[in-house]
């Protein structure tokens, strides 16, 4: 059943889906549409399921569900699917997690780790650049953690 995010615990279940780029204007409701549409009838079996999404940044799709009924492996592939449909229709990489997406002032950047290694190196970014760490696990986890300076992100490794 879908349910707003911020109606979920903190312990809420996540996953982050970064888009190799920003979705098109005229995309987005659509896009918008077909999400809440997988999660109304995703797991619709269990009655006391609960989850979400968020589009953010027209960049990331991000999906909450409640930690209150386990998932199963058929579940979770249930998602990969959707989002690999979502893939090849818009023609883009949403599953490619070793990418690094940051912010360059109002704008968020999407780039594989050795050229994000070379705009360091380059001072091109700084340590305080904002990074997403799109491996959050929970609801907590994504409204604190998510969006962190570099040298408060594993990235710090590379500076």
């Amino acid at each position: 059943m879908f349910i707003e995010s911020s109606a979920l615990s903190d312990e809420a279940r996540v996953w982050v889906y970064p888009a190799s780029r920003k979705f098109y204007a005229q995309e987005v409701d659509e896009i918008i549409n077909k999400l809440h549409s997988f999660v109304s009838s995703w797991k619709k079996s269990s009655m006391d399921f609960q989850a979400s999404f968020e589009l953010k940044y027209n960049r990331f799709i991000i999906f909450f569900a409640e930690n209150n009924i386990q998932l199963t492996n058929n579940d979770i592939d249930e998602q990969v699917s959707f989002i690999l449909t979502l893939q090849n229709e818009y023609k883009l990489d949403l599953l490619d997690k070793m990418n690094v997406c940051f912010k360059q002032g109002e704008f968020v950047q999407y780039k594989e780790i050795k050229a994000f290694k070379k705009l360091l190196k380059e001072k091109a970014v700084s340590p305080k650049t904002i990074v997403f760490d799109n491996l959050v696990q929970s609801k907590y986890d994504f409204e604190n953690y998510w969006e962190v300076p570099i040298t408060d992100s594993w990235y710090n490794r590379f500076l």
